[in-house]
């Protein structure tokens, strides 16, 4: 909003507005030599701290399905438990029925007491062999997550130490760029830096050398090299879209 209201306050020509924004562009680019300091290290950062993330959040899945293990194993034991309670109920009313047929089919409800015991136990030692496969995930995770975190805590101090060493002089440069910026139109600077974000080395303000483009290097026309010395309308490369402008050492 500072910036708008400084640009509508005073009426700078198209040369002036262009201008500005070559110094805003010369600025930007120092910004951007310093950052190259800092080289992989913001990504690495941002790489390990969501790595850690995917690590904490399999560790809480692996705790749960542990969890479950054990929730099962708990109920498969007081299945067993009340199965022996049946099992001992039935012999007792055994040694009183009043014939064979009662006899049999009390003998048949003991029997499959018997299998659910069998089929529990089972299942018990398939819950306890998952549980030793996931505590042994859980350990590796861990292990790794241990190894990650001293790698993201050493990567972070190098970053910030980077940091703190530019910040002064970046922010001596952000200050001149605003200084540049309320000299250009919103619309100028948002078309800035759209061209800026579509570009490899962020250059969206270029110079004609040598009667060529000083980002792509191809030949700008003699006519249109008069209009870009007028400075009296923005262009644009025709073949990469950059911003062209006179190069004021030259025209000294």
């Amino acid at each position: 909003m500072a910036t708008q209201k400084k640009a509508a306050d005073v009426d700078y020509s198209m040369q002036e507005k262009i201008m500005a924004l070559y110094e805003i562009q010369k600025i930007d680019s120092k910004i951007d030599e310093i950052n190259k300091v800092k080289g992989e290290l913001p990504l690495e950062v941002q790489d390990l701290e969501d790595e850690l993330a995917g690590l904490k959040t399999r560790i809480d899945n692996v705790n749960a399905e542990i969890e479950e293990f054990n929730a099962l194993t708990k109920q498969r034991r007081r299945e067993i438990d009340q199965a022996k309670i049946q099992i001992a109920n039935y012999k007792e009313q055994q040694n009183n029925v009043r014939n064979n047929r009662e006899f049999d089919a009390i003998t048949k409800e003991i029997e499959y007491q018997e299998l659910e015991i069998e089929l529990a136990e089972k299942r018990l030692k398939e819950y306890a062999a998952g549980v030793k496969v996931k505590k042994a995930q859980l350990e590796e995770t861990e292990a790794v997550l241990n190894e990650r975190s001293v790698d993201l805590t050493a990567k972070k101090s190098e970053l910030e130490s980077i940091e703190a060493e530019t910040a002064p002089q970046v922010a001596e440069y952000e200050a001149q760029a605003e200084q540049a910026r309320a000299k250009v139109d919103e619309r100028l600077l948002a078309a800035y830096n759209r061209i800026r974000r579509s570009v490899r080395n962020g250059l969206a303000v270029v110079t004609v050398k040598r009667d060529a483009c000083g980002g792509c290097f191809n030949r700008i026309p003699p006519q249109r090299q008069v209009d870009i010395r007028s400075g009296k309308k923005i262009i644009i490369c025709e073949y990469c879209g950059r911003i062209l402008v006179a190069d004021p050492e030259a025209e000294q």
